[in-house]
C-alpha cells in the first residue's frame, strides 16, 4: 500500500511537471512565443461562457487586476481584444484574434494527443475508474482548497 501511494505522488507530480514544460516547448517548436500562463489565459477566454473579464478571471482563480495586467500583454501582442459591452459599458469583453485561434489549435492538439496516448491502451471499464478516480481527487481539491 505505501508503496502504492508513493508511486502515484511521484506520478501525479512528475505528469503535473512534465506536461507544463512539454507544452511549452511544443509551442515554441511550433513558432509560439507565449508563456503557458498566456496560453491558459487564451484557452479560458475560449472555453468561457462569458467572455467578460470577472468570469474570466474566476475561472482561472486570479484577480481581475492580475487578469487585467496579463491580458493587456495579449492585446498588445495580437491575441486578444477587449470590447465594450453594447449595452453595459462597464463590461469589458475579451475576443480572440485569428491569431489566438491557431495558437490554441496547437495546443488542443497536443491535449488530443496526450489524451488519445492514455485511452488508446484502456478498455471502457477502466476509463470509467480512471475518469471516475480522477472526479474523486478534483472533488477532493475543491472541497479542501479553496481558492
Amino acid at each position: 500500500m505505501e508503496n502504492t501511494r508513493h508511486t502515484l505522488n511521484e506520478l501525479l507530480v512528475d505528469l503535473f511537471n512534465f506536461i507544463l514544460l512539454i507544452e511549452e516547448k511544443n509551442l515554441q517548436d511550433q513558432g509560439v512565443k507565449l508563456s503557458m500562463t498566456e496560453v491558459h489565459i487564451l484557452e479560458a477566454v475560449e472555453k468561457s461562457p462569458s467572455n467578460m473579464m470577472s468570469a474570466i478571471a474566476k475561472r482561472l482563480m486570479v484577480t481581475q487586476g492580475t487578469l487585467t495586467v496579463s491580458t493587456t500583454k495579449l492585446v498588445k501582442k495580437g491575441y486578444l481584444e477587449r470590447c465594450k459591452d453594447e449595452i453595459d459599458k462597464r463590461i469589458v469583453r475579451l475576443v480572440l484574434t485569428d491569431k489566438a485561434k491557431t495558437v490554441l489549435k496547437t495546443h488542443n492538439d497536443f491535449h488530443e494527443k496526450m489524451i488519445d496516448r492514455l485511452l488508446n491502451e484502456l478498455d471502457v471499464d477502466e476509463e470509467q475508474e480512471l475518469i471516475l478516480s480522477l472526479r474523486n481527487l478534483m472533488d477532493f481539491f475543491k472541497a479542501n482548497y479553496k481558492l
